[in-house]
């Protein structure tokens, strides 16, 4: 539920909301692949924060791996082809794998990496992803474990980045990007905790 503040940016979903609801997605996920060791793979950079507190919240033995992949090319966003920066250190073949994102919108990139790990034949391949901004979907996407649905908003916050900041901020924030643009830094204070409540 989002909350109205004043200033350029307003709490999408509070950091008692965030703990709760990871809380409940490694429930199910611990139920879910009872009997079984997943492998919980992280896209960097915004989804580590993510996966860091989910991996907590199951009762599994599980591993986890990292990729990094370049965005696409500007004008070239139709594909959703990217490029593998850093690959996964282990095979995942015969393996449960879990795709952990921070957010999900065309599902252009995501569903072009789910093919290319579904190539290596893990035994099962799922996502779970924090936030699904289902209004701008192009590539149909069965996401398994949602935390959040997100409206079509410019969203920071715990994870979540304008040029590089701000992804250490505990909660979400719904953030009026032109305010940005003009000041980078005009979210600080949500950092010093001036404003917004951090729990």
């Amino acid at each position: 539920m989002m909350r109205s503040m004043e200033g350029p940016a307003s709490v999408l979903f509070s950091e008692d909301e965030i703990r709760a609801r990871v809380r409940e997605l490694g429930a199910t996920i611990s139920r879910d692949y009872a009997g079984r060791d997943p492998v919980l793979i992280s896209v960097l950079k915004g989804g580590a924060v993510f996966l860091a507190d989910l991996i907590q919240a199951i009762d599994l033995n599980l591993r986890t791996d990292f990729m990094s992949i370049s965005k696409y090319e500007e004008g070239d966003d139709d594909s959703g082809v990217v490029r593998i920066l850093k690959d996964l250190d282990q095979d995942i073949g015969g393996d449960h794998v879990i795709v952990v994102e921070d957010i999900v919108d065309t599902g252009l990139t995501l569903s072009y990496l789910l093919s290319a790990l579904e190539a290596r034949n893990p035994a099962s391949l799922e996502v779970c992803a924090l936030l699904d901004k289902s209004a701008r979907r192009i590539a149909p996407l069965d996401i398994r474990y949602r935390g959040f649905d997100c409206p079509d908003r410019f969203v920071i916050g715990y994870g979540l980045d304008y040029e590089e900041r701000y992804r250490n901020l505990p909660f979400i924030l719904e953030v009026d990007l032109e305010v940005l643009a003009r000041d980078p830094l005009a979210l600080v204070p949500y950092l010093e905790g001036e404003r917004g409540p951090r729990r």
